[in-house]
């Protein structure tokens, strides 16, 4: 059992992960809910190092796809045109530096994306885009986007709330239905979407929780939310089981090719 086990994994696409920030890749803090999320849906995970630059460009090549997770950075505001306003968190250097060179790579070759809070932001910002440094300041919004923004004997748990998808979009078509209800833990989320991203779903405050890539070539999603740590969500897994299936597509194309 274990020697098939072994064999079903080692044909899974391989997808890579890197470290939230780069004081978890010193503590040894593995990105364990994606990884999970990832093996359920049928990839093999491989953490990707964020301050090894070199050892990660010699294993993108051996990749068929990318999560880009969520982090307790921010996104350095010089990125996008701008200055931090005394609300966006200090930036992790490491993770953005590796982040664009996933993209560059992903891009290049066609390779799907999953882009998950931050990874959404910073895919944004990859692209072209601008973000909103704190919601509740630049909108007023009333909506909990995070767990500060519950009474405190609330915030055991994630806030949640609706958000709505355009009808043709990919994450409609996933869901079965324009509305559902999302987990939410952010400050940040997108202003202007990047070159070729589309906005496919808001929040009922109208803060941008979705985009997807319509560009040629290979399936991109960013999601402001946090599939991975939805068990039992429904649509949580078919985004999951859609993006390993656009990878393992991907890995069927190369071999054809080599």
């Amino acid at each position: 059992m274990l020697g098939f086990m072994s064999l079903e994994r080692m044909n899974r696409p391989r997808i890579g992960i890197p470290w939230s920030t780069s004081d978890d890749e010193t503590k040894g803090v593995l990105p364990t809910n994606y990884e999970k999320a990832v093996l359920e849906a049928g990839g093999e995970p491989a953490v990707l190092p964020l301050n090894a630059p070199d050892a990660l460009l010699s294993q993108l090549g051996e990749l068929q796809g990318f999560v880009l997770p969520g982090s307790g950075a921010d996104v350095d505001p010089k990125e996008y045109g701008t200055v931090n306003q005394g609300k966006s968190a200090p930036a992790d250097v490491a993770r953005e530096r590796t982040d664009r060179a996933i993209l560059d790579h992903a891009f290049a070759e066609g390779k799907p994306v999953l882009a998950i809070c931050y990874g959404c932001q910073l895919l944004n910002v990859y692209m072209g885009g601008t973000l909103i440094q704190d919601l509740k300041t630049a909108t007023g919004t009333k909506v909990a986007h995070r767990k500060t923004d519950l009474p405190v004997l609330r915030r055991k748990k994630d806030p949640e709330h609706p958000v709505s998808f355009e009808p043709e979009s990919k994450l409609a078509q996933l869901a079965g239905k324009t509305e559902v209800k999302i987990n939410s833990s952010h400050h940040q989320s997108i202003e202007k979407p990047g070159k070729d991203l589309k906005v496919t779903g808001v929040a009922n405050d109208g803060i941008v929780e979705s985009v997807e890539w319509t560009g040629q070539g290979n399936w991109v999603v960013g999601v402001q939310w946090h599939p991975e740590r939805m068990d039992g969500d429904p649509l949580a897994k078919k985004l999951f089981a859609d993006f390993v299936k656009a990878a393992q597509t991907t890995r069927s194309v190369s071999a054809e090719k080599a």
